[in-house]
């Protein structure tokens, strides 16, 4: 119901987020694994609650403790047994995954810098910290 600036830092962290979500649609757009787009998908309409959330302060929490669970139970069955840096562009689908690793990264410091000026709940910020560890997970 209010009227804020569109260079406001809450209305670049849900930016931030969106374009996010675009990057994660076209990563399932480009996977061949069935369960891997299920999952993106998920993660993509999990994104609007992280939105709706960012901009309607008001409007109660739409992120729950079991959404950052889900995640974490996603990081480990996709994770890879060791942790390597990889140079992205092994194939269409891990490039697509790890430029989205790259976005969720910035979306994150967006509602980090957000949460320094107003409260920003810990299930959001949990929900855009664990996301990036998912797409590196899948892209390995």
């Amino acid at each position: 119901g209010q009227r804020i600036s569109k260079c406001s830092e809450r209305v670049e962290a849900y930016g931030a987020i969106d374009e996010l979500q675009a990057h994660l649609g076209m990563a399932r757009a480009l996977v061949d694994d069935a369960d891997v787009a299920a999952c993106l998908l998920h993660v993509e309409e999990r994104l609007y609650d992280v939105m709706a959330e960012l901009a309607d302060p008001e409007g109660g929490a739409r992120v729950a403790d079991e959404d950052v669970a889900w995640l974490e139970e996603q990081i480990d069955r996709y994770a890879p047994e060791r942790f390597a840096f990889v140079v992205p562009g092994e194939n269409r689908a891990s490039a697509a995954l790890h430029v989205a690793r790259t976005v969720a990264r910035r979306a994150e410091r967006r509602v980090v810098a957000l949460a320094q000026e107003e409260a920003v709940s810990a299930n959001v910020l949990q929900t855009l910290n664990r996301i990036p560890d998912l797409c590196y997970a899948m892209a390995c």
